[in-house]
């Protein structure tokens, strides 16, 4: 089975379903972007509690999950909850991931995997001196729209907060790339009512 988007829409795939992989697919879907996110459920986040993280007093990290996931669903991601991914291969204008479900054809690549930097590896991605995936501040790797996000491109650090920023900026620049200009995720509290209605708390 071979899955592919709308030839209308440009469409992301990203490999990771945790704050990383779940920031990137809820700013691209959330602008147009048809999103598919395989989650084989591995994030380091079950095993966490957050105090530190800005604008959250306290919350367990699968409580987090949670309300992450939940989040892109209402936005019409394509969540693949346990699909893990086999391989990922550079195809004619885009990649194909594949899994034991399925491959699944994408313009852009955004891997989320935390430590495991196997399948950047397999993709050719220039390393660093430190044994990470050699990225800039936009998250791309040497290897053109494909990105690595959260721990896959900085050694030891570990944060729910850094892998939610890497993740938005991966997708910003994807974002970027398909309007041709930069481009800015910045909403009002009227998208708010136009997007949420009356479900929007007084």
């Amino acid at each position: 089975m071979t899955e592919t988007t709308d030839d209308a829409a440009e469409s992301v795939l990203v490999v990771g379903g945790g704050p990383a992989g779940l920031s990137a697919a809820l700013f691209t879907q959330k602008n147009g972007l048809e999103t598919t996110v395989f989650d084989s459920d591995g994030t380091w986040m079950h095993k966490a509690h957050l105090f530190n993280y800005l604008g959250i007093g306290s919350v367990g990290g699968s409580e987090f999950m949670a309300t992450a996931r939940q989040q892109v669903d209402d936005f019409g991601v394509d969540r693949k909850q346990g699909e893990e991914v086999t391989s990922v291969t550079d195809a004619d204008d885009g990649f194909v991931v594949e899994t034991d479900e399925g491959e699944y054809e994408g313009d852009y690549l955004v891997l989320a995997t935390g430590a495991n930097r196997d399948l950047a590896e397999e993709l050719g991605c220039a390393f660093t001196d430190d044994d990470v995936v050699d990225v800039g501040v936009e998250m791309e790797t040497s290897v053109d729209d494909v990105y690595a996000t959260g721990a896959m491109g900085r050694k030891e650090e570990w944060q729910a907060a850094i892998s939610v920023g890497d993740g938005a900026a991966a997708a910003l620049n994807i974002l970027s790339k398909v309007r041709g200009e930069h481009y800015h995720d910045f909403d009002v509290p009227a998208d708010a009512a136009r997007v949420f209605g009356d479900e929007i708390a007084e």
